[in-house]
C-alpha cells in the first residue's frame, strides 16, 4: 500500500452529488438527469409538514387534488409524451395512462367516502359511539416503470385525501415521469413539504424503507423486492405496509363459441406494454387436440402485430420493453424454457440487437416437466395443453402467485366453478386478464401481494379506524363487588 507523502498539501473533499439519468429505450437518447436524494432528508421534511396538513379539512384536501387533476388535464399532451419516451410505450398507451391519473381523483374521493366514511350509531342511556379515521402520518411511495404516473398516484391521492405526507421514489428506469408527476401536485396548491421526491436507485429505496420517520410504505413491484421488504418490515408491525406484487397469470380458453374474438383477447392480455403488466397472461391453458384453431389465429395475430418506436406512424400494438438488460432476462428466460423442451410457436426475436426490442413469443410447454413458476416480465406466452376443465383449474391454481386469472369460453356453471376454485384476487369472465378497472379493488394473494388490495380499496391502508365511546356528560356507579357502606367499621 503506497504511503502518503507527509509534505503533501491536504486537499478537503467535497462530496461531488451522485446524477440520475433516464434514457429513451427506443432510441437510448438521454432525456433527463436529476441530482440523487437523500431519504433521511426527505423523510424529515415530509414529517415537519405533515400536522399542517392533517389539521385541514377533508374538503380542503380534496380540492387539491381536484386542482391537481386540472393541472394534470391542462398538459396531458406533454405527459403523454414523456410517458412515451421514457417507457418505450407506443404513444395511444400513454394517453390512457394519462386519463387513469385523472380519472383517478374522482375514484379516490368516492372510495374515501365509502371505505372510510365518519359514523355515530346510537348506544345504552343516550351515548353514542363514533367511528373515524387518521392519517397514519408519513407514508414512502415506491412506484415502477411500467406505469411510472398511474400505479404511484393510485397511492398518492388517496394517502394525500386521509391526510398523510409524502415521500415518493420512482423507479429509477423512469425518474422523468415521476418528477412531472409531484411538479403536477405542486402546482396544484398541494405544498412542497407534503409531496416530497426522492431519486435515486435501490439503494436510496432501501434507505427510503429503513427510514424510523416513516409510519409505512406503499410499494408496487417485484415479487422478490415484496418478500424484501416484509423481511424488513417483520421487526415494525406498527408501521403499514401494502405489497402489490406481480404474477404468473393464467387465462383458460375453453369451447370458445368465436375462437376469433378468444385469441384477440389473448393477444391483449399476453402482449399489451409489451408484456410488462403485472395483470398480463402468462400461461395459456387450452383443451388438449381442441387448441389448434384457436393457437392459429393467435399467431396470425402475432404476424400482424406492429413492434416499432412510440410515434412511429402507423402506431404499433407494442414498443421496447424498459432495457437493454430487461429483454437480456426475458431472452434467458425464453432459452430456458427451450432448454428444457418447450417448443416454440412463434419465436422470441430480438429485431435490433441495440435497442430493447422484442417480438412477441408463443411457445408449448406442456411437456416440460420442472416449469419455472416465474413472471416472465415481457412479451412471452407459454402455452398448457390439459384434459379436462377439472385439469385447466388445477393448473390455472399450478402457482405460487395469485393475482389475475381469465375464462374465456365455457357456460355459466363452468365459470362459477372456475371462480370458486381458482385462486386470484382478480377472476374474469370472457375478458382480458389485465385492464383491471380502478373502481374496484385490486390485488392479489400468495407472491402478489399482502392482503392489502389497493385501487378502490387504497383508501382502507391509508388511514386507520378510531372508535370512540361518547357521552355528553358522566354519570357512573360501581353495581357490584362493593361492601356494604352501613356496614362499613367506624
Amino acid at each position: 500500500m503506497p504511503q502518503l507523502d507527509e509534505e503533501a498539501p491536504v486537499v478537503d473533499r467535497v462530496a461531488v452529488p451522485q446524477t440520475l439519468t433516464s434514457t429513451d429505450p427506443a432510441t437510448g437518447e438521454q432525456i433527463w438527469s436529476g441530482e440523487v436524494g437523500d431519504a433521511a432528508a426527505e423523510v424529515a421534511t415530509a414529517r415537519a409538514a405533515w400536522p399542517a396538513w392533517a389539521a385541514h379539512s377533508v374538503a380542503y384536501r380534496i380540492e387539491a387534488v381536484r386542482r391537481f387533476a386540472n393541472v394534470v388535464r391542462g398538459c396531458e399532451a406533454d405527459f403523454a409524451e414523456l410517458i412515451s419516451r421514457e417507457t418505450g410505450k407506443p404513444l395511444w398507451e400513454a394517453k390512457t395512462e394519462v386519463g387513469a391519473v385523472v380519472n383517478k381523483v374522482q375514484i379516490s374521493i368516492d372510495a374515501y367516502a365509502e371505505r372510510t366514511p365518519q359514523r355515530k350509531l346510537e348506544a345504552a342511556l343516550g351515548n353514542k359511539v363514533a367511528v373515524r379515521h387518521k392519517p397514519h402520518g408519513v407514508l414512502a411511495v415506491l412506484g415502477p416503470y411500467n406505469f411510472p404516473a398511474h400505479l404511484p398516484n393510485g397511492h398518492i391521492v388517496p394517502a394525500l385525501i386521509a391526510g398523510n405526507a409524502i415521500v415518493f421514489k420512482p423507479s429509477e428506469k423512469t425518474p422523468a415521469v415521476g418528477a412531472l408527476l409531484v411538479q403536477c401536485l405542486h402546482e396544484a396548491g398541494v405544498p412542497e413539504g407534503v409531496v416530497r421526491l426522492l431519486i435515486g436507485g435501490p439503494e436510496q429505496g432501501k434507505a427510503l424503507a429503513a427510514q424510523p420517520g416513516i409510519d409505512g410504505l406503499l410499494f408496487t413491484g417485484s415479487a422478490r423486492a415484496g418478500m424484501s421488504l416484509h423481511r424488513q418490515f417483520a421487526d415494525t408491525p406498527h408501521k403499514i405496509l401494502a405489497l402489490e406484487l406481480g404474477g404468473n397469470n393464467p387465462i383458460v380458453v375453453w369451447q370458445p363459441k368465436d375462437v376469433g374474438a378468444a385469441a384477440a383477447i389473448v393477444a391483449q392480455s399476453a402482449y399489451l406494454s409489451a408484456g410488462q403488466r403485472c395483470t398480463a397472461a402468462r400461461r395459456l391453458i387450452v383443451e388438449d387436440g381442441a387448441e389448434a384453431e384457436l393457437l392459429g389465429e393467435i399467431q396470425a395475430l402475432i404476424d400482424r402485430m406492429i413492434v416499432d418506436q412510440p410515434f412511429a406512424d402507423p402506431q404499433p400494438f407494442m414498443g421496447p420493453v424498459i432495457d437493454l438488460p430487461s429483454a437480456d432476462q426475458v431472452q434467458e428466460q425464453w432459452l430456458n424454457l427451450m432448454m428444457k423442451g418447450g417448443k416454440p410457436l412463434k419465436r422470441l426475436d430480438r429485431p435490433f440487437e441495440e435497442r430493447p426490442y422484442l417480438t412477441p413469443a408463443l411457445i408449448d410447454v406442456t411437456e416440460v416437466q420442472d416449469r419455472p413458476d416465474e413472471e416472465i416480465f415481457g412479451p412471452v406466452l407459454q402455452v398448457i395443453r390439459v384434459k379436462d376443465f377439472d385439469a385447466a383449474i388445477d393448473e390455472a391454481n399450478n402457482t405460487r402467485f395469485g393475482l389475475a386469472a381469465s375464462l374465456l369460453g365455457g357456460t355459466p356453471e363452468m365459470y362459477d366453478k372456475f371462480w370458486a376454485n381458482v385462486r386470484a384476487g382478480v377472476i374474469n369472465w370472457n375478458k382480458p386478464t389485465n385492464g383491471a378497472p380502478s373502481n374496484a379493488p385490486f390485488g392479489g394473494i400468495g407472491l402478489s401481494g399482502n392482503h392489502r388490495p389497493s385501487a378502490f380499496y387504497a383508501a382502507d391502508y391509508c388511514a386507520y379506524p378510531v372508535t370512540s365511546s361518547e357521552a355528553d356528560r358522566l354519570r357512573a356507579a360501581i353495581g357490584e363487588g362493593l361492601r356494604d357502606p352501613n356496614m362499613l367499621e367506624d
